[in-house]
């Protein structure tokens, strides 16, 4: 396995969500980031409280092993969390998410863990998580535009003309 490779486009990978996210993130004001847009979608506040859960099942007890426990129905209930929270709770989460990475060594990227009864490397509960993270991501990104309309600014590099 190719692991400088892998660790290096999964930072990548990583760093590029935080910060796309983030600038949609930042602007929202609060009631925008809690809200809802129909009964059976998330708000972003759900979705990042979702991902840190997601992360924390996988990463920080599936990799390092710490005994942490994930209440992954609570994830999904209706809630109102602070801007300046959520994007400390968002940074934190990728902080860990990219340390644990940078850090890991060839070995570790294939040992083990159960994910939903299946045996998984931690190459692909990290490759796992940066899709999980892609697709919540977008979801995000579309809230933000319907929130803000003509208003919302894009996450993305603009085209060379």
């Amino acid at each position: 396995m190719q692991t400088d490779f892998l660790r290096d486009w999964l930072v990548d990978k990583y760093e590029e969500l935080e910060q796309r996210t983030l600038k949609a993130i930042e602007q929202l004001n609060e009631t925008q980031l809690n809200w809802l847009p129909n009964e059976s979608s998330n708000s972003i506040a759900n979705l990042i409280v979702h991902i840190r859960g997601n992360i924390v099942e996988r990463v920080s007890t599936g990799i390092l092993h710490k005994e942490l426990v994930r209440d992954r129905e609570s994830e999904f209930d209706q809630m109102h969390v602070g801007k300046d929270e959520l994007i400390s709770l968002w940074r934190d989460t990728l902080a860990e998410l990219i340390s644990t990475t940078r850090a890991m060594t060839p070995e570790q990227f294939v040992e083990t863990q159960q994910v939903r009864n299946k045996t998984r490397t931690h190459a692909d509960v990290l490759l796992q998580v940066a899709t999980h993270i892609s697709e919540h991501a977008g979801q995000m990104l579309y809230i933000a535009k319907i929130c803000l309309d003509d208003g919302y600014k894009t996450t993305t590099i603009p085209k060379r003309k």
